[in-house]
């Protein structure tokens, strides 16, 4: 079977079987073209709400699909491969926040929509990459405990001065393998060339960056600039989608060594297998979602 022929019979399986296919921007091409929707997770998780389908899978990490199921809890939510974790999400768990909150007994518990649903459900507010900065600064706590990302965190500490915020020392392995001598490196290979980077990356990364942003934030900034050259300080599968986007633009990787392991776990084929075969849904208690979506609710408002 070639990769049409089998993106050709996703495509009949999805309709047929009642299937709504969301994919994270992180995941390859041959994916994101038999997808209904692609873009980042709580972007894919809010289109979900919406769709008409019943059944919706997700091309991506565990977590993600956990928060399809959160806001969407009356559908019949799965993940393509079961073994795609998230190595951030992990590094937080429900003891280990609920110890936090006994040290920090008046601190709002501020978690990074990169984490489980057992994790949200001990925490007060969740946020973005796009969203964390303005969520922090509606929060009326003026004590904050960020986590997982120490990284997201010192970014949004240095934009919001006026609140007293503790870090977790947790992070993303993908974007902390980024070093300032990968940027300092690849300005002096592409000179003009702007560097486009997201807040996981650490905070000596980003002092050397032109634009700090989220995944649909560098995507954007990409399209919309009059450069004809950019750096992209993000999961490499990002410089290949605008590639082919912007074919009269160059797009170069800040790090050869920027590769999610866990994203790219997902194959065309996992789609196709999961489509015709079915596996097991993601399961929650009702106890849990309604527990973890407060966090996610909470979002919202601060955000409206």
């Amino acid at each position: 079977m070639t990769i049409r022929e089998m993106q050709d019979e996703i495509l009949r399986l999805k309709k047929e079987k009642d299937v709504c296919i969301l994919a994270h921007t992180y995941q390859s091409d041959d994916i994101l073209e038999i997808a209904d929707f692609t873009g980042d997770s709580f972007g894919l998780s809010v289109k979900a709400q919406s769709v008409p389908q019943e059944n919706v899978l997700m091309c991506g990490v565990r977590f993600m699909a956990e928060t399809v199921k959160l806001l969407s809890p009356q559908k019949h939510v799965y993940l393509s491969n079961d073994a795609a974790d998230c190595p951030l999400a992990d590094q937080a768990d429900r003891d280990f926040v609920l110890a936090l909150r006994e040290q920090f007994p008046d601190y709002c518990f501020v978690v990074y929509i990169n984490s489980t649903a057992e994790t949200k459900a001990v925490c007060d507010v969740c946020v973005t990459s796009s969203s964390a900065v303005k969520i922090v600064k509606n929060i009326e706590n003026p004590n904050i405990y960020f986590l997982p990302d120490c990284n997201l965190g010192a970014f949004v500490k240095q934009q919001v001065p006026e609140k007293n915020i503790e870090l977790m020392h947790g992070g993303c392995p993908t974007h902390l393998r980024v070093t300032p001598a990968d940027v300092k490196a690849a300005k002096a290979a592409h000179p003009g060339a702007p560097v486009l980077v997201h807040p996981e990356c650490r905070p000596s990364v980003t002092a050397l960056a032109d634009y700090i942003g989220s995944t649909t934030g560098i995507i954007d900034r990409a399209k919309q600039g009059d450069e004809k050259e950019f750096i992209i300080g993000t999961e490499n599968s990002v410089r290949n989608h605008l590639q082919l986007a912007c074919p009269d633009k160059r797009f170069y990787p800040l790090s050869k060594d920027c590769v999610c392991h866990n994203m790219q776990l997902t194959t065309l084929a996992d789609v196709y297998h999961m489509l015709r075969f079915g596996k097991p849904e993601l399961e929650m208690s009702p106890e849990l979602i309604e527990k973890a979506v407060r966090p996610v609710n909470e979002m919202l408002r601060l955000g409206e």
